[in-house]
């Protein structure tokens, strides 16, 4: 592993490209070559989870708008596909329908270090990609494991939620950078793609304060789409703001810790194999993922705590930053409010706390729905549930050892009669270091009850052989990652919908 150190420069400097971490990312991705077993087969999970949490979300509204945009947009041969639609668009197109089915339900896998982010919304661009370009799985693969590295690394190394930066800045040049593995891109060409993505993306975290509303879902596929369109510029010869990082009005200098900023970003070393993906975990639950540990948590106590209208008070005990992006720390009434959207109420832990432990069960509809919410025995509860930050689990959040890490708290629940009943978990079931581990058959079944309903049983077979065979020769066709469904149905949905320009 390389420790990449990335400081603000003045122009008169003149960073050699080399030495600039946008480069030193085009070179890792345009140099991934053979894969690691282990990080393919779980390339292969993220493509059967993100076909999961899509199909579930067809007939939302966010989906639906971004679908009917996309659309619009009718592509000559040969396109990509849209879930859900038998019209083949531009991929960017794709990648703009596709990314915000993925991301509706807050269902599908993260990362969590100095940073945090959602990994698998690369997979949506550079599949529709791929599929536009005539590439292969084996190339798909490829270009999964290398965003993947990226985004990995600028976690890691760079924190954007202190300067309330939006995490999608990351997530632009890991998409660029995949693209241009899948693509087998010159490195210039990449530089250039990574450059112009992350200077295209960067908006502030007001997408995840108050009243949050569905643009949370289309702020990853609005960044994708951006870095499909700064590739393809930077492969018609176009440059771009340079150095973006460590230029003295760069991202570093005017949006992160200023003129001194210093930064480290760990980077695979020549020949090191690309493994980052294998750092990553996905949700069980259809929620924040600092909310995972916690739904684990209140099915574990809801047999200890007995009738809840006993509860006098229950605080969270947890890491700064659950406490202040989803718990009573953000200061935000919204939180607290029985009639908040649904984007709102998956971002407040003291909401999904209180479901969970009613219920003993978490459901990605059913959890969410307006009259579960304003159910008054809930909202008693709820407003008795507050966070506090705990230095330790804000330690933990951040130990460097990813075996140690840990995203969960400590519950402590006071009674009427003055009784206290305490339980901790530090990571949710499904983590790679939780009770039941996420694997092929976990993310398989994930598939098949989201799928129930909406894609036929023989379609959910083909769909999971054609992702099973990403990696083999002559996996050339990848319209089989898309799950049929009834797309004269969702057609009708959508034309309920009200038009737009396009």
């Amino acid at each position: 592993m390389i420790e990449h150190h990335v400081r603000v420069h003045p122009s008169t400097d003149r960073l050699p490209r080399e030495d600039q971490l946008a480069w030193k990312l085009a070179a890792m991705a345009t140099a991934t070559e053979e894969l690691d077993a282990d990080s393919v087969s779980m390339a292969v999970n993220r493509v059967i989870d993100n076909a999961a949490v899509a199909v579930a979300s067809l007939t939302r509204r966010p989906v639906a708008v971004a679908r009917a945009q996309a659309t619009a947009h009718r592509a000559s041969t040969p396109g990509a596909s849209v879930l859900g639609s038998r019209t083949r668009v531009p991929p960017q197109w794709a990648a703009w329908a596709n990314g915000t089915a993925v991301r509706e339900l807050d269902f599908h896998d993260t990362y969590l270090a100095a940073d945090y982010s959602h990994p698998g919304d690369n997979i949506p661009p550079l599949l529709a990609v791929a599929q536009h370009t005539g590439r292969t799985g084996g190339d798909l693969l490829r270009g999964v494991v290398a965003a993947y590295e990226i985004q990995v690394a600028l976690v890691k190394g760079i924190c954007l939620h202190e300067h309330r930066i939006d995490h999608v800045a990351h997530l632009g040049a890991a998409t660029a950078g995949g693209l241009g593995a899948l693509l087998r891109l010159p490195v210039e060409t990449v530089y250039q793609a990574v450059q112009q993505a992350v200077h295209t993306t960067t908006a502030t975290r007001q997408s995840r304060k108050g009243e949050i509303s569905s643009w949370k879902a289309y702020a990853p596929a609005f960044a994708t789409k951006a870095a499909v369109e700064a590739v393809d510029r930077a492969m018609r010869g176009e440059t771009s703001p340079s150095p973006i990082y460590e230029g003295e009005d760069g991202f570093l200098a005017r949006l992160l810790d200023g003129p001194e900023s210093d930064y480290t970003v760990p980077l695979p070393g020549p020949g090191e194999p690309r493994r980052a993906i294998l750092d990553t975990y996905t949700k069980e639950h259809s929620a924040e993922y600092q909310a995972q540990a916690v739904i684990d948590l209140a099915r574990r106590l809801r047999d200890k705590a007995g009738p809840l209208d006993r509860v006098r008070s229950i605080v969270l005990h947890t890491s700064h930053h659950t406490h202040h992006v989803i718990g009573s720390g953000a200061n935000d009434p919204q939180k607290y409010d029985p009639t908040a959207s649904r984007e709102t109420l998956d971002h407040s832990v003291p909401y999904i706390f209180a479901v969970a432990l009613e219920d003993g069960t978490w459901h990605h509809e059913r959890s969410y729905a307006p009259e579960r919410a304003r159910r008054p025995g809930t909202v008693a509860l709820w407003r008795k549930i507050s966070t506090v930050e705990d230095p330790e689990w804000t330690r933990r959040y951040h130990d460097p050892d990813p075996g140690r890490r840990a995203f969960g708290g400590r519950a402590v629940l006071t009674l009427d009669d003055g009784t206290v009943i305490e339980d901790e978990l530090a990571v949710a079931d499904a983590h790679p270091a939780g009770a039941r581990p996420f694997d092929r058959p976990a993310y398989t079944a994930k598939f098949r009850t989201l799928a129930e309903g909406i894609v036929a049983p023989a379609a959910q077979d083909r769909f999971l052989a054609a992702a099973e065979r990403l990696g083999e020769p002559g996996a050339e066709d990848l319209d089989g990652l898309f799950p049929a469904v009834d797309t004269d149905a969702i057609a009708a949905y959508d034309a309920r919908l009200p038009k737009g320009l396009f």
